[in-house]
């Protein structure tokens, strides 16, 4: 799942579990989360209320369960505060990257979405077939092979009217 928040099943269920003493293995910082503040927060829950360890093994000076001491937390929490940052930086910068390139593709002319199944030609044919009570929307919808909801929608889109 995505790391952008803590709201994640996996990671419910491993803080459910986690007891003093035990240690939280991660890749890397991020493994953890995107955004600053959140990662600091679950950090001090973990190693403070839980009273367990983390061993981040990308970055081995932020591992509690050896440098203990009050220069060592220090460090760790410096090195925290910095990963932390570079890591919901490069979240923002992806999100922005992504949306330029939604916007240039648009821009050229891209459609994004399912293809429409019907053309507004094809519809109005069936739908007019309705208005004249030749047949129901019953068998309208038989005929263009959509649901109800689907049959409205169509119609509010292609007569500009209520469905």
């Amino acid at each position: 799942m995505s790391r952008k928040d803590f709201n994640r099943p996996a990671y419910r269920r491993l803080l459910k579990k986690l007891r003093k003493g035990n240690c939280v293995v991660v890749k890397s910082i991020d493994g953890l989360g995107r955004s600053y503040k959140d990662i600091i927060k679950q950090w001090q829950y973990i190693t403070k209320d839980i009273g367990a360890d983390i061993c981040v093994i990308d970055m081995p000076l932020l591992d509690t369960s050896r440098h203990r001491d009050l220069i060592g937390t220090f460090v760790s929490d410096m090195v925290l505060q910095i990963l932390s940052y570079v890591s919901e930086n490069e979240r923002v910068n992806i999100r922005q990257r992504q949306a330029e390139g939604i916007a240039a593709a648009k821009e050229r002319g891209v459609r994004f979405g399912r293809p429409k199944k019907y053309t507004q030609k094809q519809f109005m044919a069936v739908y007019e077939k309705v208005k004249n009570h030749e047949i129901s929307y019953k068998q309208a919808m038989w005929e263009l092979d959509c649901c109800e909801s689907t049959y409205y929608k169509m119609k509010k889109e292609f007569t500009k009217q209520p469905a």
